[in-house]
């Protein structure tokens, strides 16, 4: 037993020590350092690992898992790998210490995927400077509650509204962005920097102000994980009830508060909708259930028609209520998709479906798959096309 105090006071006064001299003034290790070739160096402080590899998202794959790269140690315990030059694109990566996954110690900016920390970092040059915080007007992100009839609990929801929206008396269209299974009314704004990809496009002139409304897309759920009254738990990948058809029977909830507590145009004209995987499925699906209200639909990587089991009556009907959603008239129709996404294949049959319809639409294919760095480029694309 006294060996075990002895020991972890010792772990406690080396933290402490470590702490100390990085705040006055001993030299800290700078990682990650991205340098002018746009290759970036890594660099981990251990003198007692046997092995520490880094697994980043521009490293090779094996199935859907990452190849973690060897990090290689000098006399000083310092464990270092530098990247190839990395392309334009908010990065992530994890640190592995003797199988052990954890984070960066010298990388304090981290991002929660579903149940999994990241750390993170941008290399600009490309679309990546508009996931910067430039030198331009900022729109305001706020979060929400709004009651839920149709599920009975208050639920949480994240708005941006444009630059100046506080001191003018001016309406503004209006955007709703679905998040995908596992995310929450935060994946947009984390992961998907889209306040930042707001701020840039508007001030460049390229995108209209609109107001966009980013909701909770897991039915269960009254918040983020963390932010409601089940407290701290783990989040988790699909969650009951995400695509039986209850969400977009209950949308009306999160439009009526919108209609009441923000100057929004009316019309559909003014209204859009648009989510990546399972919020293009709920995208699609709410836009033809309620096939007169928006006139831009878009759906990234989306989850297209329901499997047989899904029984409700959003899904009754799909080609009637397509035919109407069309009749009814629609500026746009955006399909975005990786040539590697495993919904690839279900993607082309939803659009043999439209063609079948004589629906139009606008189909995007990039490289890559199922990812975030797709579904940011997507939001740049998109955006622009808006409220003409």
């Amino acid at each position: 037993m006294k060996k075990t105090i002895i020991c972890a006071f010792v772990v406690l006064q080396a933290t402490f020590t470590w702490a100390q001299q990085a705040i006055f003034g001993a030299k800290a290790v700078v990682s990650p350092e991205i340098h002018e070739d746009k290759s970036v160096t890594f660099k981990i402080k251990d003198s007692l690992a046997n092995t520490i590899a880094i697994v980043g998202d521009w490293l090779p794959r094996n199935g859907y898992a990452v190849e973690p790269a060897k990090m290689t140690k000098n006399e000083e315990g310092v464990w270092t790998y530098t990247s190839t030059p990395l392309t334009s694109d908010l990065h992530t990566y994890q640190i592995k210490v003797d199988g052990l996954i954890t984070t960066d110690p010298s990388n304090p900016f981290v991002v929660r995927d579903v149940a999994t920390l990241y750390n993170m970092f941008i290399v600009p040059g490309g679309n990546a400077n508009e996931y910067l915080v430039q030198n331009v007007l900022h729109g305001t992100v706020s979060k929400r509650w709004y009651k839920s009839t149709g599920l009975d609990m208050q639920r949480r929801l994240s708005v941006y509204t444009p630059a100046g929206y506080e001191n003018s008396k001016e309406n503004y269209p209006v955007l709703y962005l679905l998040h995908g299974a596992g995310g929450d009314e935060d994946a947009w704004l984390a992961l998907g920097r889209a306040a930042q990809i707001l701020d840039n496009l508007i001030a460049q002139g390229k995108v209209k102000p609109m107001i966009v409304i980013m909701p909770n897309g897991n039915v269960i759920q009254q918040a983020a994980p963390g932010e409601g009254i089940k407290g701290f738990y783990q989040p988790q990948f699909m969650m009951p009830k995400t695509m039986n058809g209850t969400y977009e029977e209950t949308f009306n909830d999160v439009m009526n508060f919108v209609a009441a507590n923000y100057r929004i145009k009316k019309g559909k004209e003014n209204t859009a909708i648009a989510g990546l995987s399972m919020g293009g499925y709920h995208s699609l699906h709410i836009s033809r259930y309620y096939p007169n209200t928006f006139n831009y639909v878009g759906l990234f990587s989306a989850a297209t028609l329901p499997t047989k089991d899904k029984i409700s009556p959003v899904y009754e009907h799909i080609d009637e209520t397509l035919k109407k959603q069309k009749n009814n008239g629609y500026k746009l129709y955006w399909i975005g998709i990786g040539k590697n996404d495993f919904l690839y294949k279900s993607n082309q049959e939803f659009k043999q479906k439209l063609d079948s319809l004589g629906m139009k639409y606008e189909y995007h294919e990039s490289d890559g798959g199922h990812e975030w760095t797709n579904w940011r480029d997507y939001l740049i694309l998109f955006l622009p096309k808006l409220f003409k």
